[in-house]
C-alpha cells in the first residue's frame, strides 16, 4: 500500500479573510463564490466534432470531475453551465435560447470551438455566425475541435468568473441591459 507524504497533499487556498486559532471569517459574497465555482452543473449542447472533444474530456484520461463538474445534466432546469459544442444552424437558435431560457439564474455558457464562436468554416446562409447573437457568452474556447485541454481551460476560466461574481451582479442594471439586448427577460 503507497502512502502519501504530508508535504504532497495540495489543499486549496482559503478565500479572503479573516483568521485565527479555531475560527476564520470571510465574507458571503467570497464563501458562496468558492461553493458555486467548485459545483458546476454543465448541460452539454453538443452538434458537432466538439462534442467528441468534450467526451474525452470527461474520460478517465482528463477526467473533468476533477474541477467539480462531476455530474452532467441534461436538463436545462438542473443546469447552470450551457456549453454549446459545434455547428448551431439558424433553425436551432430558437431551441438553443430556449434552452437557455429554461436555466435557472445563475447561469452561464461556454462557446466550444470555432463553429460555435464564430461559424466557423461554415460561412453559409444556414449556419448562425455565432451563438452570441442569440444568447450572451462568458467564455469562449477557440479550436477546431479544441483540444480536451482547452476545454478544461475554458471550465477554469468560468470557475474564475463564478468565483469572483459579486451575489448582486444577476439584480445590476448593466446585467439587466445585457439580457434586454437579447430580448430576454
Amino acid at each position: 500500500m503507497e502512502t502519501v507524504a504530508l508535504n504532497d497533499v495540495k489543499v486549496v487556498a482559503a478565500p479572503e479573510g479573516i483568521h485565527g486559532a479555531g475560527f476564520f471569517a470571510t465574507s458571503l459574497d467570497k464563501v458562496v463564490g468558492l461553493a458555486r465555482s467548485n459545483s458546476i452543473w454543465p448541460l452539454p449542447f453538443a452538434t458537432s466534432c466538439c462534442g467528441i472533444e468534450f467526451m474525452a474530456t470527461m474520460g478517465a484520461h482528463y477526467d473533468l470531475a476533477r474541477f467539480g463538474s462531476e455530474r452532467l445534466s441534461f436538463s436545462p432546469r438542473q443546469a447552470d453551465l450551457l456549453m454549446v459544442m459545434g455547428t448551431i444552424a439558424k433553425k436551432m437558435g430558437p431551441v438553443l435560447r430556449q434552452v437557455y431560457e429554461q436555466m435557472a439564474e445563475p447561469r452561464w455558457v461556454l462557446s466550444v470551438g470555432a463553429c460555435a464562436s464564430s461559424g466557423g468554416i461554415f460561412d453559409t446562409y444556414s449556419v448562425l455566425q455565432g451563438i452570441d447573437r442569440v444568447i450572451p457568452v462568458d467564455v469562449y474556447v477557440p479550436g477546431c475541435p479544441p483540444r480536451p485541454e482547452q476545454i478544461i481551460d475554458g471550465i477554469l476560466k468560468i470557475q474564475h468568473l463564478i468565483q469572483n461574481e459579486s451575489l448582486r451582479r444577476r439584480d445590476s442594471p448593466e446585467y439587466k441591459a445585457m439580457l434586454n439586448k437579447y430580448g430576454i427577460e
